[in-house]
């Protein structure tokens, strides 16, 4: 009997985590999320609180949308410019200034509540610094993921990208608001050192490859070129909206304070526990996927996620007992991780490397739009229609929007892996089986 004898099995790529510029990458990225939204909800109780002894309730509302609308301007009016900025030069570099600038901001409001010189002025001016370096970070930050891990692994390190910016997203309220609770000043002494760490982390990271594909277009040509590219790419259109409008609506994150304060009673304590709610959801959902990667029906999922989100949200603004408030908060977080995680994974995949910067910058404008300004739209519309009014009509808004967004974006509904098609031709088949 002739034995066979098996080809040799080829060398697997190395785990994300097994490679050092990623890990550095990771822990910077994480630092910085845990340290930009510990101090978001920290900003938010300051100028609720500041602005409740001279205002009322509803005027104290309008400030909190303020101040969501300070962080968005900048951002806004800069995006263009931040995604060509990451698509033309070293994106390592632009990250390091960018933090630079929010341990700055961060120790700025350390100082002024410690010495007792708070105002909202001050708070006003510091939400337009981090607005500003928020602006050029986001798209610098996306697109150099994908640069520092071979092509095999791409998608493991965009999940763990993900999860690393959710989670913080998540977790860095919850983390903010206790040390409030110990001493006002803990919060921003405490992001002024996470700030640190992902500057280090982010020294740390070597020279990387870069595309070679750099157009050699004028640069108002290149920044029409990637708003283009996510118009034409329905995926990536439709995933990048479907966020905008149902985080947009049924954000709850600015209201928190107003909850606390006004609703369940429960003060700052209270207000760490409802911004730890998330947290506990969306660590639950991370921790799983780090061991369960997602691979199959990854659209219907997402949508299904967003749907779940929303009727999370509407219990919330429905519930005057603290134990289903944080039940609720908590399943609101799991959906959003899990949409999350789906979402930035297609986003990441269906772009190449030369307009991840641009496309970045656009993606991260509908994120800051569904936060920032999210949480203006919260506070303007707790200041005509009460508090609860505004959650159950942003709650139910995203429910309205995913079923029109699964009629309207069929690529995504029929999104069965997180594989872009390699064709042209795979490409028409599935818009033909969405017609069918």
């Amino acid at each position: 009997m002739i034995r066979r004898l098996k080809p040799p099995a080829m060398d697997s790529p190395p785990h994300p985590l097994r490679i050092a510029n990623f890990r550095a990458y990771w822990a910077a990225r994480f630092a910085m999320t845990l340290a930009q939204n510990g101090m978001i909800i920290v900003i938010g109780w300051q100028t609720y609180t500041i602005a409740r002894q001279t205002m009322s309730p509803a005027g104290a509302a309008a400030q909190l949308g303020l101040i969501g609308l300070l962080q968005f301007v900048p951002l806004f009016l800069s995006t263009p410019i931040t995604g060509w900025v990451a698509d033309r030069f070293d994106r390592r570099w632009i990250a390091r200034c960018t933090v630079s600038l929010q341990i700055l901001c961060a120790f700025i409001l350390a100082m002024a509540t410690f010495e007792g010189w708070m105002t909202l002025p001050v708070l006003f001016s510091v939400a337009i610094l981090l607005g500003l370096g928020r602006a050029f970070a986001g798209p610098a930050f996306s697109a150099l993921a994908p640069n520092l891990v071979p092509r095999e692994v791409l998608p493991t390190a965009i999940a763990l990208s993900s999860i690393s910016w959710q989670v913080g997203t998540i977790i860095g309220p919850a983390v903010g608001g206790f040390a409030y609770s110990f001493a006002p000043s803990a919060a921003y002494f405490l992001a002024t050192g996470l700030f640190g760490i992902a500057l280090v982390c982010m020294m740390l990271i070597g020279p990387v490859p870069r595309t070679t594909r750099i157009s050699t277009a004028h640069p108002l040509r290149q920044i029409a070129d990637g708003l283009a590219y996510v118009g034409q790419n329905k995926m990536i259109l439709g995933t990048i909206t479907l966020d905008l409008f149902a985080v947009f609506l049924a954000g709850t994150s600015a209201l928190l304070p107003i909850y606390a304060h006004d609703i369940l009673k429960v003060g700052p304590k209270g207000l760490s526990a409802l911004a730890a709610a998330p947290a506990a959801g969306a660590s639950i959902t991370a921790l799983f996927f780090s061991f369960r990667p997602l691979r199959t029906n990854v659209g219907p999922k997402m949508l299904g996620a967003v749907l779940v989100y929303g009727s999370a949200t509407v219990l919330f603004g429905l519930s005057t007992w603290m134990p289903l408030s944080l039940a609720a908060l908590a399943v609101a977080g799991s959906a959003d991780m899990f949409s999350v995680y789906i979402r930035q994974s297609l986003i990441q995949l269906y772009t190449p490397d030369d307009k991840r910067g641009r496309v970045g910058a656009v993606s991260q404008l509908t994120i800051s739009a569904s936060n920032e300004l999210g949480e203006a739209e919260s506070g303007f519309l707790a200041s005509a229609l009460g508090p609860v009014g505004a959650v159950l009509v942003g709650g139910g808004g995203a429910i309205v929007v995913t079923i029109l967004w699964t009629f309207l974006f069929p690529s995504i509904r029929n999104a069965r892996t997180f594989d872009p098609p390699t064709t042209q031709q795979d490409a028409a088949d599935i818009e033909m089986e969405a017609a069918r």
